[in-house]
């Protein structure tokens, strides 16, 4: 299978797939060249994004909603304006108090996202 090494110049939401990634959470992959990529994840109160780890630097804002974070055992509760960094291969993950979206950026890019 041959990946795309970038999508695009531009991603206009309504014509983007929202991907299921987990009961209550949807993700849209806004842009991604082999160095970066930007992913808008929808939350429903009560949604969980289970703790795990991955190899890529990410980066985070808070564009709505309120998240309970866990990232290397440390626990915050950020809302919207707020933003976060995941160090490669920290655990981490948060629980949806209301809600919101998250803005995911990740270096390199999430490969495993591209289907």
């Amino acid at each position: 299978m041959i990946m795309e090494t970038w999508n695009g110049t531009y991603q206009l939401e309504n014509e983007l797939a929202w991907q299921p990634a987990g009961e209550g959470v949807v993700r849209q992959i806004m842009g991604y060249d082999g160095q970066l990529m930007i992913v808008k994840v929808k939350f429903a109160k009560g949604a969980v994004g289970a703790q795990h780890k991955h190899y890529h630097s990410q980066a985070t804002y808070v564009a709505s909603g309120k998240f309970e974070l866990n990232i290397g055992g440390e626990v915050k509760v950020l809302g919207a304006g707020d933003g976060y960094y995941v160090a490669p291969d920290q655990l981490h993950g948060c629980v949806c108090l209301e809600e919101g979206i998250l803005i995911d950026t990740f270096s390199p890019h999430r490969a495993d996202f591209i289907g």
